[in-house]
């Protein structure tokens, strides 16, 4: 793809620096660095240069990178002029280039032109924003190799098996009296199951990248004075609630974030949850349920020298929940990990730190998986989704083919399913996409990226 206009941003933050960098790119690179240098500098060598404006004012000086298409991040001409940090002279460049006939970038064009110039796919695209927001060392190699890419490689893979499947169907459907040796083979059946465990595994590594970028929602729950508050500073490392004897002290949500083993937490801290309470601490505990119910973990909170009754079950029952049974140098049990009808649970004591490891551990475990090793890459909500209705329409292709043995499908039904997996899966790396699609991603850049 080409395009008619140049574009222009400053790439480096605002405010005061050693360096600032002007990011140009377009067919209008060349005539810019002659306006502003003075010169065409020699491709990928960095030069020494003095900047001016149209009225020949020196600005600044510093380095000059020319990029030759289609040898460049975007896939065009780029020219990278390299001034003094500040903003005053940051903008001073701009507008020099601006009036040499650039137009000011929109946020994350210069990597959308990458995509559509297929210097990137939108997995990579993704990850350099993944890669810019990195919460942990962890969250910033998956966006490395996800930008190297390793994600894309696995879609690619799996849409070729997926289309050579197509390609096998469909071209039973033009030989109606053959179709039926097709179907009756087993091979169908056998690719689609395994296509289907691969979607799976795949969605599972993605699931642990999406977290590493997106941190894993926690909320601390359970009745008044069980802990949650105390439990709450621990994973903190400082006072960060108030703890008292009195029940109902945590009236609002207290949200805090932390790295637990190298994985983004977002820690919430809730009211205690009962029956009697006024009208102020009635509004808190409301507000605590509706944490509850959209957390992608719970840790329910209990007073170790008490027993947990069905109502507490009955109140955790949709959730998932990791049982925090607190207070154990009062009631002498061992710190540790354990099983309660069916629940994963650890005992600790929030005052002598007894458990806070395993606790951590078991953090961590729910976080990534039993399995979690140093592979990971980087993945997003719209990738599981995606991976989600594949799984989708390979399940209901396997359905049809279950029609067609029993004599009540059509191959055109069946063909039709794996079409559609076959576009929800492309949507992933931007084989398939839609115009919305690629605005909702590239407005989240910042402007110069």
């Amino acid at each position: 793809m080409t395009h008619t206009d140049t574009i222009a941003a400053i790439a480096t933050p605002p405010g005061r620096g050693g360096v600032c960098i002007i990011r140009i790119s377009g067919s209008q690179c060349k005539h810019i660095a002659r306006a502003i240098t003075g010169r065409l500098p020699k491709p990928r060598y960095a030069t020494f240069c003095q900047f001016s404006d149209e009225q020949d004012q020196l600005i600044d000086e510093g380095l000059v990178l020319y990029f030759p298409a289609p040898h460049s991040y975007t896939g065009e001409d780029v020219l990278e002029l390299h001034g003094h940090g500040g903003v005053i002279v940051s903008d001073m460049i701009l507008q020099a280039a601006l009036q040499a006939g650039a137009r000011a970038a929109r946020p994350g064009e210069f990597s959308e032109r990458a995509f559509l110039n297929d210097k990137l796919d939108l997995t990579q695209a993704e990850a350099v924003v993944d890669l810019i927001d990195a919460g942990s060392r962890q969250a910033a190699r998956a966006a490395v190799r996800t930008l190297d890419g390793e994600f894309s490689e696995h879609i690619d893979v799996l849409l070729a098996e997926l289309i050579e499947l197509r390609v096998y169907i469909e071209s039973a459907l033009d030989f109606a009296d053959e179709e039926i040796e097709f179907i009756q083979s087993g091979d169908i059946e056998n690719r689609l199951s395994l296509l289907l465990e691969k979607i799976e595994y795949l969605a599972k590594v993605a699931d642990r990248g999406r977290v590493l970028g997106e941190g894993l929602h926690i909320v601390i729950a359970g009745k008044p004075n069980a802990g949650k508050s105390s439990l709450m500073n621990a994973l903190c490392g400082n006072e960060r609630a108030i703890v008292t004897e009195i029940p109902g002290t945590t009236r609002d949500v207290i949200r805090e974030n932390v790295l637990i083993e190298g994985i983004p937490i977002h820690l919430h801290d809730t009211a205690g949850l009962r029956d009697q309470a006024e009208p102020i601490e009635q509004e808190g505990i409301r507000r605590a349920k509706d944490h509850v119910s959209a957390a992608d973990l719970v840790l329910w909170v209990h007073d170790d020298t008490t027993d947990i009754d069905a109502a507490d079950y009955k109140m955790f029952e949709d959730a998932d929940v990791l049982l925090v049974l607190n207070k154990i140098d009062l009631s002498s049990n061992a710190a540790g990990r354990t099983r309660i009808n069916d629940h994963d649970a650890v005992l600790i004591s929030t005052s002598t730190s007894m458990g806070m490891n395993d606790l951590r551990s078991c953090i961590a475990e729910h976080a990534m998986g039993k399995e979690r090793g140093e592979n990971e890459f980087s993945a997003r909500r719209r990738h599981l989704d995606a991976l989600k209705q594949t799984q989708m329409y390979l399940q209901n292709a396997n359905n049809r083919l279950a029609e067609q043995l029993a004599s009540t499908g059509t191959g055109e039904l069946l063909a039709e399913e794996l079409r559609q997996a076959q576009h929800a899966l492309g949507e992933i790396t931007g084989k398939f996409t839609s115009d919305d699609l690629l605005g909702k991603i590239f407005t989240e850049f910042c402007i110069g990226k």
